[in-house]
């Protein structure tokens, strides 16, 4: 079982950049090494070639940062235009020749070179597309040439600019899209293709095919685990340029590929590897949550992860971090003991453990002065003098008295009578 402290840098896998990461990410909880693969003709994009899962790293552990990331809604505007629903000619499809302003910011905008054979033929998101990709600098410098790349729409699997402006262009139809470093390779740039950071890039596209994406219930054993992988590095890249919230949809579009029920055969093998695949995705988005400060999300995936995998070290760790996150200290300790039990060399473990047990002693030590507060200012309030008589007792006695010697008065009538 990987250790928990052990940690490994990933180089971005800068082909498929996914656009300006609003943060720089220092230590890296994932172990995978993010290597290009140059696309071949009508081939699959090339995301990501490695298998292994995201790590718990110092970042992990850090209390001072669970959190400093940028909100919800700032993460999500890097893909302006994206969620809005699909992109059609009726949003502002300009004639053969004419610029139109995809996002109306004046950083994305296309222009027809070659006419396609009409609206009817549009992609969808969520087809399998195959564009030929020529991509220049400014000043003419060609980058990259893909004669057949081919990806889902809308799933993020290629940068913004692609994604966004493919949706607007019709089968067969060629056109150029000047985009700016916030859609496409961001202020990192790349290395492969070499892009300079915050580039400015000119693309020619043509739209050579359009079809439905495959069922992934209808896929091979195997086929599932290629493009469950796919989605999964595709979320690791995202994560290594700080966009949680692209991350986080691309483990559950591989947690949905995984989890389907197959109406294939698949062999026991392929069983126990998709298996594997679904607790990476598990963890990895667990990681992708906690940064986004989701923490019921957190639990709920640490526990999905738990359930097949019990003694799995990243999800008892990060169960435990959100529950002292909760304050819920008496649980989180428990877990990490857990954990501690099943690596009881793992310093970091001793760490946190040490960390969250002394913050339980002080949260008690808060409670028990506070309580024996509250019980002296009960005890001062009270009156120091006798109880103050209640006014109905005095009543009572008078009549208990006057009854008593109207009884006795009776008494002593009829004895005197009888002596009489």
């Amino acid at each position: 079982m990987a250790s928990v402290e052990e940690t490994q840098e990933i180089p971005f896998d800068s082909q498929w950049g996914a656009g300006d990461g609003t943060q720089q990410v220092t230590e890296n909880e994932h172990t995978d090494t993010l290597t290009s693969d140059k696309t071949s003709s009508r081939g699959k994009a090339s995301l990501l070639d490695s298998g292994e899962d995201t790590e718990i790293s110092k970042e992990d552990t850090d209390e001072d940062d669970p959190n400093d990331l940028p909100p919800l809604e700032d993460v999500g505007s890097e893909s302006e235009g994206a969620d809005s629903g699909p992109v059609t000619a009726d949003d502002g499809e300009k004639p053969e020749g004419e610029w139109l302003e995809v996002l109306g910011n004046g950083l994305l905008k296309k222009k027809v070179l070659v006419a396609g054979r009409g609206e009817l033929y549009q992609p969808q998101k969520g087809q399998n597309v195959t564009i030929r990709l020529k991509t220049s600098l400014e000043d003419g410098t060609v980058l990259q040439e893909e004669p057949g790349l081919s990806f889902t729409l809308g799933d993020g699997d290629v940068i913004q600019a692609l994604d966004l402006c493919v949706q607007l262009m019709e089968l067969d139809e060629t056109a150029q899209i000047i985009s700016d470093s916030k859609y496409a390779y961001g202020t990192r740039g790349s290395t492969q293709p070499a892009i300079p950071p915050s580039a400015r890039l000119h693309m020619e596209v043509q739209l050579v095919d359009v079809e439905e994406a495959p069922d992934p219930e209808l896929l091979s054993g195997r086929e599932r685990l290629d493009l469950a992988n796919s989605k999964r590095e595709r979320g690791n890249a995202y994560y290594q340029r700080a966009d949680f919230v692209s991350a986080t949809n691309s483990y559950s579009i591989a947690l949905n590929i995984v989890g389907c029920n197959s109406k294939v055969d698949i062999t026991v093998e392929e069983e126990s590897e998709l298996l594997d695949v679904k607790v990476k995705c598990l963890n990895n988005l667990a990681a992708t949550q906690l940064k986004l400060e989701h923490y019921e999300s957190v639990l709920k995936s640490c526990s999905a992860v738990l359930q097949h995998q019990p003694d799995n070290i990243k999800a008892l760790f990060r169960k435990g971090k959100v529950l002292a996150l909760q304050r819920e200290y008496t649980e989180a300790i428990a877990v990490l003991r857990k954990a501690l039990k099943l690596e009881p060399s793992n310093k970091m473990l001793h760490t946190e453990l040490s960390k969250l047990v002394k913050k339980h002693s002080e949260q008690k030590n808060i409670e028990q002065a506070m309580y024996k507060k509250m019980l002296g200012d009960i005890a001062t309030s009270s009156p120091s003098g006798p109880p103050s008589k209640s006014p109905w007792s005095i009543p009572w006695k008078w009549l208990f008295g006057a009854s008593m010697v109207a009884v006795g008065g009776v008494a002593v009538s009829i004895i005197v009578a009888a002596r009489n």
